[in-house]
């Protein structure tokens, strides 16, 4: 699900997305609740119209921003008092409030709001933001919804498996539309997020949709489907575009690099996104180190086309019984690159 965290996915249009096959896009409550503001929206009849975007929207609960604003936020029992980012207003976002705003703006899935802790909290942290997830769950589940608006729960509790166990089993209870993992992309190494999707995901129905949040890279997107995972989202393929930098099924490449200042070949030869069909990684360096935007915009037509594609794969390998192979045959080819994986998306991303 590419990230449009201000009803825009950075520098791709609505029509470039549909043509890739996006199927959903995120939208963030606490973000568009600021700018443009709930009046605007609502008075363009909802997000969907507002951005021109004709398939579903998932809104963020600002959950996240607990984490990522953590300098300018207070949390209460009944929810968080924010200083904007912009301006130093003042700002609480709670269940009914969030629940209000994504009524408002008219997503498909709204998810509900929890408290995100960073994987270096302590145990008692960590129980405490765990409690709080529950609470904050069961009081958004009865919050009123827009007409066949969805809405998911979000799994806590870091690196603790009893937590994750325990708020797992209390959102089923809720019996909630879909469950989320999230507390993962918080600073903490791979094999720790991998083991967090693991705990929550054993306790969660195989018949209700599962998204990691935040989550991933193509490389962890493919081997977090192999652990029962169905939905991702994550600012990567534009957030690294910007950086000049692409991915492909082999890892990432940077091209900025001078090994691309003649390079006459596409971006990725077996591609086949506007970018790698009309352009060299030469034109593309260039147009990079000149400050010319269309550079920008094309490494983030050709990542995001190449996340998608990772995903339509991955869904036609399931189709065919041949899984298993895809994932060894994707997990040889793919070269991570420690500085990608290490990526963290900012709190204007997010």
């Amino acid at each position: 699900m590419p990230v449009g965290t201000q009803a825009s996915v950075k520098a791709l249009e609505p029509r470039e997305l549909t043509e890739m096959g996006a199927q959903v896009i995120l939208g963030n409550t606490y973000h568009l609740r600021i700018r443009p503001g709930l009046e605007i929206i609502q008075g363009a009849g909802g997000l969907r119209r507002f951005m021109n975007w004709p398939g579903p929207i998932l809104t963020d609960s600002g959950g996240f921003q607990v984490f990522s604003l953590a300098t300018i936020r207070k949390v209460k029992p009944h929810g968080v008092e924010f200083r904007s980012h912009l301006d130093g207003s003042l700002l609480f976002l709670g269940p009914k409030e969030v629940m209000d705003i994504q009524r408002v703006l008219g997503s498909d899935i709204a998810m509900v709001f929890d408290d995100c802790p960073p994987h270096t909290s302590t145990p008692r942290e960590l129980h405490a933001a765990v409690e709080r997830t529950i609470r904050w769950a069961q009081e958004c589940r009865e919050q009123p919804r827009a007409p066949g608006q969805m809405v998911f729960g979000i799994v806590q509790g870091g690196a603790d498996s009893s937590l994750r166990q325990e708020c797992a089993r209390a959102l089923v209870h809720l019996d909630f539309d879909g469950y989320a993992i999230g507390g993962v992309s918080v600073g903490e190494p791979e094999p720790e997020m991998l083991r967090a999707i693991e705990m929550a995901e054993a306790f969660l129905p195989a018949e209700k949709p599962r998204y990691a949040m935040g989550l991933g890279t193509p490389a962890q997107m493919v081997e977090l489907v192999a652990r029962g995972v169905d939905m991702f989202d994550c600012v990567l393929p534009t957030r690294v575009a910007r950086n000049g930098t692409a991915f492909t099924r082999q890892g990432t490449l940077s091209i900025k690099a001078g090994a691309c200042k003649a390079d006459f070949r596409a971006i990725d030869p077996e591609c086949g996104c506007y970018a790698c069909r009309s352009f060299t990684r030469a034109y593309l360096r260039h147009l990079l180190n000149v400050g010319e935007i269309l550079g920008l915009r094309m490494l983030s037509v050709h990542n995001t086309y190449m996340f998608l594609k990772v995903m339509r794969d991955t869904r036609a390998a399931i189709a065919s019984g041949s899984f298993a192979e895809f994932r060894r045959e994707f997990t040889r080819n793919y070269i991570p690159t420690k500085k990608v994986l290490l990526a963290r998306a900012t709190a204007a991303e997010r």
